[in-house]
């Protein structure tokens, strides 16, 4: 027995070792060599651009019947930014679309493109009360400029501009190209948009570089495990997929019911699929966002990262704790529509749902439909998918990338304090139709956020600080000047 416990003993003293010898080797990947960048002089013309901008209620819609107001918009953005519109080739794809070149001398290096949308989602019937300021009167307050598209995105359209404008001022002349591309109908599947642009670049067998989209931001108070600011650059976004599921019943008099019921058929298929979730796992994204925030936390955490061999279950615990979390870990399943029956009394034949997936990299959208069919059991039940806006998910962009290393060193250098890190975007973004034309495509936006305002995008009192709009013409003219030089 002396033997046995001296065994677990020296069998507990060789596990902390390697516990231990794997934490202090965890190496940092954040840039310390990184320069401050020159402070850009930003004049109160830019945030008024800002606020015409928003005045103009570029309300996108799968009809897209009423245009007046995107024409304005890109009437305003020629008279706002002329050195752009005489130095650049501009084009109008689908009238409203517009893809901007800005020619490099070196014609030998890849071009980089610059990216955002400038429709912009309604402001929900009855809630515009509840703003601090009119959701489209592009309202200062306080230190901030109120109004929808203030963060989604207009602010990223204008800020891009504004570099551009700026560089121009200063004579600076890229050696390598540059394109912008800016989307009319990202917020209802960005297809005559984005997607239109990302093909015609295909036809013309564009390869870029790097590709940079709207998607991550700068969370001020930080991740879990971290109260230091934080960076988020997507390197890969969720696919997108959703599944239809139609129970067949007998229908009849609400009296006399069978005992399966549509509804009762349908509802026991939507808990057997709930029942039954994706695998989760801590690889892809979420591993490479690990290995860059587990280095600069707390020592426990710090252990626990080093150590994904044995702490993984405690770690997919943790992640599980949050909704944004879990849905960085797995496929998510979100019922989001239901329709069955007319009258309180009459047994509906049909009874529909349909649930939303927003698939992790590595799963595929067929991979979803034979989950869905395999947990539910059910040979009453169709499941049919509605394909229409069907996206798989992107590939995952290196980290290690030498574009990512210069996107780094740009944020650094304008956000010193900032730590730096990949992550997954869960929601869609125009960036998914350009996988084709380069291997490096990105998703950040310097937003400084914190949890409290990454509810308003899409939501009520959308704002951005006016001083966070003039540090993004910095950032935007920074990354530009180094990766375009």
């Amino acid at each position: 027995m002396r033997i046995f416990f001296r065994l677990v003993g020296l069998l507990l003293v060789l596990l902390l070792g390697v516990l231990l010898w794997n934490t202090y080797r965890l190496p940092s990947r954040q840039l310390t060599d990184v320069a401050p960048a020159p402070e850009i002089p930003v004049s109160d013309s830019a945030v008024l651009h800002l606020s015409r901008a928003i005045q103009i209620p570029t309300i996108s819609d799968s009809a897209q019947k009423d245009t007046s107001q995107f024409e304005a918009f890109v009437q305003f953005l020629e008279n706002s930014y002329p050195r752009v519109h005489q130095h650049l080739e501009r084009e109008r794809i689908n009238r409203y679309a517009l893809l901007y070149q800005w020619k490099g001398s070196n014609p030998d290096l890849k071009p980089i493109l610059l990216m955002g949308h400038y429709d912009v989602v309604p402001v929900i019937e009855g809630t515009e009360s509840s703003w601090t300021k009119a959701p489209f009167s592009g309202a200062m307050q306080d230190g901030y400029l109120y109004g929808r598209g203030s963060l989604d995105d207009k602010s990223t359209v204008l800020g891009i501009l504004e570099s551009v404008e700026y560089l121009l001022g200063q004579d600076f002349q890229p050696e390598r190209t540059v394109y912008l591309s800016f989307g009319h109908d990202e917020e209802v599947s960005g297809l005559l948009g984005g997607k239109a642009l990302a093909q015609m670049l295909e036809k013309r067998d564009v390869k870029l570089e790097m590709v940079l989209d709207e998607g991550g931001t700068i969370k001020t108070d930080g991740v879990a495990g971290l109260n230091q600011p934080v960076a988020l650059v997507g390197i890969a976004e969720k696919g997108y997929t959703s599944v239809q599921l139609t129970a067949h019943g007998e229908g009849g008099h609400s009296s006399m019911p069978p005992a399966k019921t549509s509804i009762g058929m349908l509802a026991t298929a939507i808990d057997n699929l709930q029942k039954s979730p994706f695998a989760t796992n801590l690889g892809g994204t979420v591993g490479e966002m690990l290995r860059f925030l587990g280095p600069e936390m707390p020592f426990m955490q710090k252990l626990a990262i080093a150590n994904l061999w044995l702490f993984e279950p405690l770690l997919i615990s943790t992640f599980s704790a949050t909704n944004s979390g879990a849905a960085s870990t797995h496929t998510t399943i979100a019922p989001t529509i239901l329709k069955a029956g007319v009258k309180d009394n009459v047994l509906p034949i049909d009874a529909q749902a349909v649930i939303n997936f927003r698939i992790l990299p590595g799963d595929s959208v067929q991979g979803v439909v034979n989950h869905v069919k395999a947990a539910i059991k059910d040979t009453n039940i169709t499941v049919e998918s509605l394909s229409a806006f069907d996206s798989e998910p992107s590939a995952v962009s290196p980290p290690d990338a030498d574009a990512f290393q210069q996107l780094h060193r740009a944020i650094k250098a304008c956000y010193p304090d900032v730590l730096v890190s990949p992550y997954l975007v869960l929601g869609a973004t125009d960036a998914r139709y350009y996988r084709r034309l380069s291997e490096n495509i990105y998703r950040f936006t310097p937003y400084q956020l914190d949890e409290e305002d990454l509810k308003r995008p899409h939501g009520t009192n959308e704002r951005i600080r006016i001083a966070t709009y003039h540090k993004m013409i910095q950032f935007y003219a920074t990354l530009l000047s180094s990766m375009a030089k």
